[in-house]
């Protein structure tokens, strides 16, 4: 079936059903893809199982290809993977030589406004994958993408820490719901 043809309205039919469409949708998804997991587990359950094959589908295609020749791929994973996240955390994408993503972690949780990162912990982790390098991504529920300055001086001792076993840092991005900035784009690694 070509569901390219579909309304939304008949897509989240399909998805959630008639009623939680009719209730939930305000004319743009992006209040159903950041729901809570636990408080809209039920109803929208399809829903965020689509979401959640999209992440996986996309990590897929970053294991396949050189992933930082592709950041439009890696900021859309990293859309998805913090999508509807009303906390911050620190996920730390582990590539080999050729660029290709072995895995991605989330090695810190934290608050609304912090998440303590672990140097000597994140070393560890990129020594396990036997990663040549690595991509950092945080995001901030504020909605605001700017890097503070905190932001700038963890990926500073981070980049020291991890040059000391010879793996490189190729980006740090914040996403801010669908918005996503890299520090490579801006300078700042």
């Amino acid at each position: 079936m070509d569901y390219t043809k579909h309304s939304t309205n008949a897509l989240l039919e399909a998805l959630i059903g008639e009623n939680a469409t009719r209730t939930r949708y305000q004319g743009t998804l992006r209040p159903l893809f950041e729901a809570n997991a636990e408080r809209d587990a039920e109803e929208l359950a399809p829903l965020l199982a689509a979401r959640e094959l999209m992440r996986r589908w996309v990590a897929e295609g970053l294991k396949q290809q050189e992933s930082f020749a592709s950041p439009v791929a890696v900021k859309e994973y990293l859309r998805l993977a913090f999508a509807g996240q009303s906390y911050e955390s620190f996920v730390v994408l582990y590539v080999d030589a050729q660029n290709r993503l072995i895995a991605a972690e989330e090695p810190f949780r934290g608050t609304l406004t912090q998440t303590a990162v672990y140097p000597r912990e994140i070393v560890k982790r990129a020594l396990h994958w036997n990663a040549a390098g690595v991509m950092f991504a945080h995001n901030h529920p504020s909605g605001v993408a700017e890097p503070s300055r905190a932001d700038e001086f963890l990926t500073a001792t981070l980049k020291n820490a991890l040059a000391l076993v010879d793996v490189r840092i190729l980006d740090h991005f914040i996403v801010a719901g669908t918005t996503v900035t890299s520090f490579a784009e801006r300078g700042l690694i």
